[in-house]
Formats: structure tokens, sequence, C-alpha cells
């Protein structure tokens, strides 16, 4: 945030990213990062926040051994972003700090060592107001966070590598007034937060019943155990003496061209909740809108599909989401057990292969040859597995693995007649009344054809052949 040196959150090596400025020593001096004040701005009006005219960067004073000056360069009284809102949270603030180095304990040696490597990382805190009442509110408003600061680039905020954290503070309290405030700190996936939040909701309210009081303090999270432990009493904003660093210019945005409202705004693309409203307004399933969202290069197929179907093709348009969503994303999505996978209904970062290997024309055309009737399902999902292995044209390999719908009465007529003629026993039993020995002809003529063909009309042929009398 205040120095050059790099970040990089795949670092494995300890203390390799730092320098003089990092390290706190003597004598040196910060430097503002322009890059990071420029996306905090952005994630401001991507939320509708009022940006600050006047900043400063205060000294926020308190002893940490991964503190190495004993202080953190943050913002207290004018922070870059005020209020705002996302996904229905109404927003504090949002300001910006460096990070801290990481604490790592051996409980075997009890030995606490110090990586450097992510301490003056550029930090954006952003605090919502207290308007989150459960688990799931909670879950859905930091997962909308992380998809706006990826569709702003201003983070991958892949929270297993520390690029985003969560920390919740959880407050029980009776008749719409608030209890004391618990922090439970640096969470780092959205389900050891939802975790965290409901456990702790739980520990506090039993305390209330008991009569007991809760302490502020903030605690950390034991995924093992599954509990919150106690980490220090938290600290007022008394106790850490902010003030203004001197080391530090403070900031007027307006006389700062390239932080101008108008040429940030320009340089906003469509956000998550615009992205997700456009494809719901095309009839799309909300599972469907979710993962074009999450997932921007699928979005990005399902629009240049679209663009060649017509925004008028609503038949079309489903039919093309339904096949993307379903048949399309389990084709694409690495396996590494190589078992059928099933929708991500938590909504985790999934693994895509790097390119989608079909092109969205010949993907139209496997969905114009069932609009038009010429195949089945069955073999609309076979095309589909063939061409993402290099097939080639649609329509081509439909016509030369005889899987357009056959119309010829005559060569229907002769695979119904062989049908008949090996399955003596299910024909007697359909006579007999047992519906589900035709269902079961239908089946073994649409396997002898290839599902090419119309199982409304095989099933018609194999009725009329059974019980002409009924013809």
């Amino acid at each position: 945030m205040f120095c050059g040196s790099k970040n990089d959150p795949d670092e494995t090596r300890p203390n390799v990213n730092v320098c003089p400025v990092c390290l706190a020593h003597p004598g040196t001096l910060p430097v503002i990062n322009r890059e990071a004040v420029k996306h905090v701005l952005k994630v401001g009006l991507a939320v509708g926040g009022k940006l600050a005219d006047y900043t400063e960067f205060d000294r926020k004073n308190y002893f940490y051994p991964d503190l190495p000056k004993g202080y953190q360069l943050s913002q207290y009284e004018y922070p870059l972003v005020s209020g705002g809102e996302l996904g229905g949270v109404a927003l504090t603030r949002i300001h910006l700090e460096e990070d801290t180095a990481s604490s790592m304990h051996n409980e075997s040696t009890n030995a606490t060592t110090i990586d450097f490597n992510r301490s003056g990382v550029p930090l954006m805190e952003l605090v919502t107001e207290p308007v989150i009442h459960s688990v799931e509110e909670a879950g859905d408003f930091a997962r909308e966070l992380q998809l706006l600061l990826r569709y702003l680039g201003a983070s991958d905020a892949n929270m297993e590598k520390g690029e985003m954290r969560v920390e919740a503070n959880i407050s029980v309290g009776k008749g719409g007034v608030l209890g004391t405030k618990v922090e439970i700190k640096n969470l780092n996936s959205f389900r050891a937060m939802e975790r965290a939040v409901a456990h702790e909701i739980k520990r506090q309210t039993k305390l209330l019943e008991r009569g007991e009081e809760v302490v502020q303090q903030t605690l950390g999270w034991d995924e093992g155990k599954q509990a919150t432990f106690p980490q220090r009493i938290k600290e007022g904003s008394a106790d850490y003496r902010y003030f203004p660093d001197p080391d530090l210019p403070s900031l007027l945005l307006s006389e700062i061209a390239e932080f101008g409202k108008e040429k940030l705004v320009s340089e906003i693309p469509e956000m998550p909740s615009q992205r997700r409203q456009r494809y719901l307004s095309l009839g799309i399933k909300s599972e469907d809108a979710g993962l074009y969202v999450r997932e921007r290069k699928l979005g990005a197929f399902f629009d240049e599909v679209t663009a060649l179907l017509g925004s008028g093709d609503s038949k079309g348009i489903l039919l093309a989401s339904n096949y993307i969503a379903n048949d399309l994303v389990n084709l694409i999505r690495y396996k590494a057990d190589k078992q059928p996978l099933v929708r991500d209904t938590e909504q985790r970062d999934a693994d895509y292969q790097s390119e989608i290997p079909i092109s969205a024309r010949n993907f139209k055309k496997i969905i114009d040859l069932q609009l038009e009737g010429k195949i089945q399902s069955r073999s609309a999902k076979n095309i589909l597995l063939a061409c993402t292995k290099g097939a080639g044209d649609p329509v081509v390999y439909a016509e030369s693995n005889s899987l357009l719908l056959n119309e010829d009465n005559n060569s229907l007529t002769a695979t119904i007649d062989k049908i008949l003629k090996g399955n003596s026993s299910a024909v007697a039993d359909y006579k007999s009344g047992k519906a589900a020995a035709l269902e079961f002809l239908v089946g073994l003529a649409m396997k002898e054809l290839r599902g090419a063909a119309d199982p409304i009309k095989l099933r018609q042929l194999l009725d009329n052949k059974i019980r002409p009398e009924k013809s």
C-alpha cells in the first residue's frame, strides 16, 4: 500500500516480498498507492456511496507481533467512501489501510513465527450497518461483495488465499436494542463464516438466557472444534489513539483528474446485480442466472448464444440456457473423481476448463435442430458431447451418425416389427392391460433407432400394431 513490494498470495516462501518500508526500518517513508485508492473509489461508486473530497491516512496505534511499526496506517475520520448499499445491506463506510504480517503458531514447538510477505499489502475495509439479521443474509452479502470486487478488477477475492477475509460482528439483543458486540476475526471461507456466526448467536443467546453478560472481545474460530475462542479484549477507538500520519499528505480527490467521478464511472463495467437482472428478464431460471453471474465465462458464452438466437426467441433462449447450465457445465468442469457432477448449490469457486470447447455458433445449431423437431433431447446431448470433443459441425455430425429424426414410416415399421417379434412376452403383457410394457417396447425401439425417432409417434405405431382394433 505504501511501498513497491510484490503482492503475491501464491508465494509460499516466508519473508521474500519485503522491503525496508514494510518492515518499518528507521528513516523510511511511505508513498500512497494511487491504484489502490482508485479501486476503492470505484467500489464506492458501484455501491452508490458518497466519495470523499478530502481524505487522509491515520496512525492506528497498538502493539502486536505482526505489526512492525507499532501502528497501522489506516483511515479513521475521513474514509474514502461513506454510505452506500450492496445486496440490500446498508453500508457505513469503506476505507483503505495496510495489512499486517501473518502469525503462524506451531503447536508442537509452542513457537510463533512471523511472515512479513503480507505486511503492507493494500487492504480495503468495508463496514456495514447493523442490519444483517441471519446467517443466510450474512452469507449472501459476503458472496455478493466477492462478485463485485471481481467484476471491478479490484481483487480476485479468493478467500482461501487470504485475498478476502470476513470479520463478523455479532450482537444478540432484545426488543430491537442491540446487545454487546463481539467480533470474530479473519474468517477465510463463506462456510466457516456462516458456521462461526451461527455458533456465536447460540453462545450469546445461552449466556443471556442464564442472566450472564456478554463480554466485548475479539474471537477466533476453531474449524476443528467448531467453536469460537477468545483472542483479546476488544478495544474501543480511543484505545488506538488515532492521529493523522505526518509522513503522508492529505488528499483533495477533486483536484486529481484520474479520480474524477465521470472518469471512474466510465471505467465501471456491468455489475453483478445488473447482469443478474438482465438474465432474469429473459425468463431463465434464477439458478441459471446466478451461475452466469458467478462464472463470467459461462455468462459470456450464454450472451453470445443469445445474440445469435435473437432476444425475441424466448423458447430458444430457455432451451439454450438449460443445455448450458446443466449439460455443458458438466462437460467442461474438471472432475477429479470422474463422477457425475451436480449443481453446486453452495456457490463455491468451480474449476472449469480455460476455454469452452464448442463455438456459440455450433451450439446454436444444436438448439436449432431441436427447435425444428429434427432431433430428440437425448440426441442433442450426444451431439453436444461429440462437438466438445472435436466432432465439428453439429448438423453434419447428426446426419453422418443417423441422429436426425427418422420420418420414413417404412423404416419405422420395419424396426417396430423387429422389436415386436423379439419381445412376445411384453406384447402379451400390454395386451393384458399392463401399460408399462408399451413404454418398455418404446424404449427398445428408441435404442434400436439410436434416438432418431419421435417417441410419441413410435408409441402410436406400436399401439396400432399390437391392438389394431383400436386404430
